[in-house]
């Protein structure tokens, strides 16, 4: 029987990898973002193996809904979310901070609770977390998104812990430096100078495709065996504040 996969922010970037990976890997793919016309275009691409899903994971009566109509589910990869700002604690702006703890958080914690009695009945369940090096050491300038990796990488924690008993696995997957086409320039709003700075003489940053790869390989591994947590870097980056450059 074919197993099925939900993959949320799956209209670009490592979602849209991912997705891909799944899909080769021959599991059915539903494709959940918000822009409709982006998921049509992989959905169409990936043929078969994949199905649309326009909505906003932060609505939680739709997210339910589509829970609701699904037969079975297997994997579900909370990737949703993204970055907003990177200004001073001091100076931010709270909107920033609870669009992405509205999206990051509480939008993988809606598709968990819809999803989770689906996992679980399928017998060999896994979630997995798409959370940031971020969720694991602040750094100046991501006050609110590192708070919201956090919550991500608890809520990762707390489900193992609660789920222990249960045939769900609980996977986090936590990247560093990712240079993909639309993560910064969002962030910096839709400033591509500063997107670009970001990455700038940096040889190798990671991309979608890499941490696709990390996150698959997790997946397809015997159901009794569970990745916890998986942090994955380029070379060039030994630490958050620690980044190889090249004059250019």
């Amino acid at each position: 029987m074919t197993k099925t996969a939900v993959v949320t922010g799956a209209s670009s970037g490592i979602g849209a990898a991912t997705a891909r990976r799944l899909a080769a890997e021959g599991y059915r793919v539903l494709l959940v973002a918000r822009r409709k016309e982006r998921l049509e275009e992989l959905a169409a691409e990936l043929g078969a193996a994949a199905e649309a899903v326009a909505l906003d994971v932060t609505d939680a009566a739709a997210v339910k809904a589509f829970a609701d109509g699904l037969e079975s589910c297997d994997v579900l990869v909370n990737n949703a979310g993204g970055a907003l700002g990177a200004d001073p604690v001091a100076s931010s702006d709270p909107a920033d901070w609870r669009a992405m703890y509205e999206t990051n958080v509480l939008g993988a914690l809606n598709f968990t609770q819809a999803l989770l009695p689906k996992l679980i009945a399928s017998g060999a369940g896994t979630v997995v977390m798409l959370t940031s090096t971020a969720g694991h050491i602040a750094y100046e300038g991501g006050g609110g998104y590192a708070a919201s990796k956090h919550g991500m990488h608890v809520m990762a924690e707390t489900l193992r812990l609660e789920l222990f008993d249960q045939p769900v696995r609980i996977i986090e997957i936590a990247p560093g430096m990712v240079k993909t086409d639309e993560f910064s320039v969002k962030r910096f709003g839709g400033d591509a100078d500063k997107a670009a700075a970001v990455y700038a003489g940096v040889p190798g940053p990671l991309v979608a495709d890499d941490v696709a790869d990390c996150v698959v390989w997790a997946v397809t591994r015997p159901a009794h065996v569970n990745v916890d947590l998986m942090i994955v870097r380029p070379r060039a980056q030994a630490a958050q504040h620690k980044v190889h450059r090249v004059a250019q």
